[in-house]
């Protein structure tokens, strides 16, 4: 499955003691040592660590969920909702599960609040350089030029009644390789909690989720690392502390082309059919839904870093962060999380100062 984004972990810190949660009620003890399963999934290593002594059951149907929803979602793949919506393009409508439906309506929500800085229709430019893959190439001009014509997410056409999506445009091409994982993400730990799972932590690639609190104690937050852009995974910049919060990073090193000693990466501009040319090398979304970080992340790249900051302060939901690393090794981070970011000293790196941004 295409990613935006995103193919790295960032690491969890976890935790060494065992917890009991309430004093007045029936003890939840969790395990020092955590149930653990890893299955190579969605193009990515998905791994989940479930801290509740004797849920270890629940880890079958989330990885069950985690491959139906694959398989309804991978495009280029037998089976695939998205490609008989694609194969059906100037066609005919096709009627489409309830979870691709959804899916399909929170991209097309994000397309229009972003202007296009998320495009659920960008498949034509992706499929066309299909960085990440064997064939990766960079197209011609006028291959590119083409394909803009055809990334037009309006041109979708959605019938709550029946249930089906149109795409009226017999070239496009419907990629949702930028916001699956995070609609995946969050389908997981509905399933965990449904099974009774209190503690955990969900990680597919770029996209981490912390349920409920560290095995450290009864209140205490999951620490999770945020990756440094520069070096090999596992390597970090600095830590947040959160509880019951997706942690989602995008960033341009994850997967890209090398031609003629330039370097292109997988994060498209629906304006140019290129990947974008900023400063960013990687944005970190903290926020309630996974699916919103994922949406959220792109429209960054989209932004830029005086531009992103702005907008996730200004029109997301309070408690939605993020932060920003620049090819120029400077950290930006929303007024929400200022105080609680942790920067490691051994890092590198150095905190931005938001009044010096063009």
């Amino acid at each position: 499955m295409k990613k935006k984004v995103t193919f790295f972990l960032m690491f969890v810190f976890l935790g060494t003691m065992l917890a009991a949660c309430g004093s007045d009620q029936e003890a939840t003890t969790l395990r020092e040592e955590p149930y653990f399963q890893e299955e190579f999934l969605l193009g990515t290593y998905t791994r989940i660590r479930i801290y509740d002594e004797g849920k270890e059951n629940a880890m079958k149907p989330a990885f069950d969920r985690i491959r139906e929803l694959g398989d309804k979602i991978t495009i280029n793949q037998a089976g695939s909702e998205i490609d008989e919506i694609n194969a059906q393009a100037g066609i005919k409508p096709v009627k489409v599960s309830d979870d691709i439906y959804y899916l399909l309506k929170e991209a097309y929500d994000y397309s229009v609040k972003s202007e296009g800085g998320f495009n659920m229709a960008i498949g034509a430019i992706t499929q066309l350089w299909r960085i990440g893959f064997d064939d990766a190439r960079k197209p011609e001009q006028s291959e590119i030029d083409e394909a803009l014509k055809h990334i037009n997410y309006e041109q979708v056409e959605f019938n709550d009644e029946d249930q089906t999506v149109y795409l009226k445009d017999k070239d496009m091409i419907l990629d949702l390789g930028a916001i699956a994982k995070g609609y995946i993400t969050d389908e997981v730990v509905k399933v965990l909690k449904d099974n009774g799972v209190t503690s955990a932590i969900v990680d597919l690639g770029g996209n981490v989720y912390v349920l409920g609190h560290s095995n450290r104690g009864t209140d205490e937050p999951w620490n999770v690392g945020i990756q440094d852009p520069n070096k090999s995974r596992g390597s970090i910049i600095g830590s947040i502390k959160e509880t019951n919060k997706t942690v989602v990073t995008s960033g341009i090193y994850e997967r890209y082309l090398e031609v003629d000693g330039k370097t292109y990466h997988h994060i498209f501009d629906s304006e140019t059919g290129y990947p974008y040319d900023s400063d960013v090398a990687s944005v970190t979304v903290i926020t309630d839904k996974s699916i919103d970080g994922d949406g959220l992340t792109t429209v960054a790249f989209d932004k830029g870093v005086k531009e992103g900051l702005a907008y996730i302060e200004q029109h997301t939901e309070k408690g939605t962060d993020a932060i920003f690393i620049t090819k120029e090794d400077k950290v930006y981070v929303t007024d929400g999380i200022k105080d609680t970011f942790e920067l490691s000293e051994e890092s590198g790196y150095t905190m931005g100062d938001r009044a010096d941004l063009e």
